[in-house]
């Protein structure tokens, strides 16, 4: 699934390929707006909040996507091939005289009114990479539930925006928690650490192409994707359980010996 870093970087790429240019081509794959003609529109800016992207575009609208667990957003030059997957995958089309964009297995699209934006991300908490981030009210909401486990609080959007599944283990692993202990027990020095440190995870990756939060070259991230191989840390097998109502899968790793708390597997 994408991630806020992810997502701040699509909408980069997206606001220089796009941004104060004319859209010539518009194309809305979806019933609700098949109608819908952007073309003659400049579009204003693309920006991102936490994993939702808002691109901006004359007149008072907003194209609103969310890309989900496998959707994405491309940029093709004139006469370059389009590779984000087959035709029938394609959401929508916005092009330009010099760059077209192309959303592919888009989850959410939606066109409103520039002023209607609160209606699609009003529900988020502070964003890690955005304007409004306050490390104060991100922790207040992550405690509002102390029962609450760890790893579902933080990736709950209406206490932070931003995290998913890699940023939920990584930053578990690094406050020497399991994702199951419940969020009021986590000690208070770490909690209090908690929001600074997922916003510096997050910022120290939007520009990098491999995401990374160990700082080494062999190994780019801690716990998520890594069992059973052994921990950096202490050599203890990486384990890996989903966490959450079973809705959909979560993947979740840690490390039963440098992380305290409850797990599945106890």
């Amino acid at each position: 699934m994408p991630e806020g870093d992810t997502v701040w970087q699509t909408a980069r790429r997206l606001h220089t390929a796009l941004a104060g240019h004319v859209i010539t081509r518009s194309d809305l794959r979806v019933p609700k707006y098949a109608t819908a003609d952007l073309t003659g529109r400049t579009v204003l800016d693309v920006t991102p909040r936490g994993k939702h992207l808002l691109t901006r575009i004359e007149g008072g609208l907003t194209l609103h996507s969310h890309l989900r667990m496998d959707g994405s957003w491309k940029v093709y030059a004139p006469g370059e091939r389009w590779s984000g997957g087959p035709g029938h995958q394609i959401r929508v089309i916005l092009g330009t005289a010099d760059r077209t964009a192309v959303g592919y297995r888009l989850p959410v699209l939606d066109l409103l009114r520039t002023t209607d934006e609160e209606r699609a991300v009003g529900h988020l908490g502070p964003d890690l990479l955005g304007p409004d981030w306050d490390p104060d009210k991100a922790l207040a909401n992550l405690l509002r539930d102390p029962a609450r486990h760890l790893g579902e609080a933080l990736l709950d959007q209406r206490n932070l925006a931003g995290i998913g599944n890699i940023y939920k283990s990584e930053l578990c692993f690094l406050l020497r928690a399991t994702p199951w202990l419940p969020i009021g027990d986590l000690p208070a020095e770490h909690a209090a650490r908690l929001p600074a440190l997922a916003k510096k995870l997050l910022e120290a990756n939007r520009d990098r192409p491999v995401r990374s939060t160990t700082g080494r070259r062999d190994q780019n991230l801690y716990v998520y994707g890594r069992a059973p191989r052994p921990c950096l840390r202490c050599r203890t097998s990486i384990r890996t359980a989903n966490q959450g109502d079973g809705s959909r899968e979560r993947p979740t790793y840690w490390c039963p010996t440098c992380q305290q708390g409850p797990s599945p597997h106890h």
